[in-house]
């Protein structure tokens, strides 16, 4: 076989994984399919003979890929899964219609629910992980960060997956209401404004630099976090991080402090994971809200 046969031939052998991460990636058959048919694109024009392991080549190109998209889907603002039409679970099998509808109602669909929840950078840290067996030493690159930090992105998405039995608030204006009336209300000291707004098994989150700072490793339960937070939050500036509603502090000379993310489901925030690791902190994509 020639070359390029042989290129064919080892890219179909890869294309049901790469669809399969493309797919969960995205919550689209199509998106999905397009994501695949770039990667072959990207493929075709590069020179193999120095690519040492062309299935992980690939597995980066299309979570690169997969990665970008989820990105400029968020900065569209665009409609949460749950409004789509319901697509057939990409398997790469031989599954008869039936057999993948019956997957995509049963697991696909409620997976992507939650999926779509997570930040991409979250999304595609997990979806590698957990569903694809990807090592953090390969993962960290493509969302571009330490092994440690994108350890910490899949744990957190592990989390709100295995809470997934809650409706997520995927909205970023519901997001933005809720979060800013929640910051509104710690600095007013409102406490009954804080538990309407925090679920009753709420929990707060924070890493090891936050706990440092005094932030309490973990917290659970909507009194003891409303108690945590109330008076307090004046130093918290609204800001979108990772693609969520969210808050951060700066420092006087306007450098990065702590950064806050946001869970919510059902109207009300379910965690909030504080980060001040300086490392991730710099790794975060943040915009600030401006009035």
């Amino acid at each position: 076989m020639s070359g390029n046969e042989v290129l064919v031939e080892h890219f179909e052998r890869n294309r049901p994984r790469l669809r399969g991460v493309a797919y969960r990636m995205l919550g689209s058959l199509a998106e999905a399919e397009d994501a695949v048919q770039e990667t072959w694109l990207r493929l075709s024009r590069t020179d193999v003979d120095g690519v040492d392991n062309i299935d992980a080549w690939l597995t980066t190109v299309v979570g690169r890929l997969c990665l970008d998209m989820l990105r400029s889907r968020t900065s569209r603002r665009e409609e949460p899964i749950h409004d789509r039409p319901v697509e057939p679970a990409a398997t790469g099998g031989s599954t008869d219609p039936e057999q993948e509808a019956l997957l995509a109602d049963a697991v696909g669909l409620a997976l992507l629910v939650v999926l779509e929840t997570l930040t991409p950078a979250e999304r595609l840290a997990f979806v590698l992980h957990d569903m694809f067996a990807v090592s953090f030493d390969e993962i960290a690159p493509i969302v571009g960060r330490t092994p440690t930090a994108a350890r910490q992105l899949a744990s957190r998405a592990r989390r709100r997956v295995q809470g997934g039995a809650t409706t997520p608030e995927t909205d970023l204006s519901r997001q933005r209401e809720i979060v800013d009336a929640f910051l509104a209300a710690a600095r007013a000291g409102e406490f009954a404004a804080l538990l309407a707004l925090l679920d009753p098994d709420v929990v707060v989150r924070a890493d090891e630099a936050a706990a440092r700072l005094g932030a309490g490793a973990e917290v659970r339960g909507a009194e003891r976090v409303a108690a945590l937070v109330s008076g307090g939050a004046n130093a918290a500036l609204p800001a979108y991080v990772d693609g969520a509603a969210g808050a951060v502090v700066r420092t006087p000379r306007g450098k990065l402090f702590l950064a806050l993310s946001f869970s919510i489901a059902n109207g009300r925030i379910i965690a909030i994971d504080v980060v001040a690791d300086r490392d991730e902190l710099g790794q975060l994509d943040v915009e600030l809200v401006h009035p």
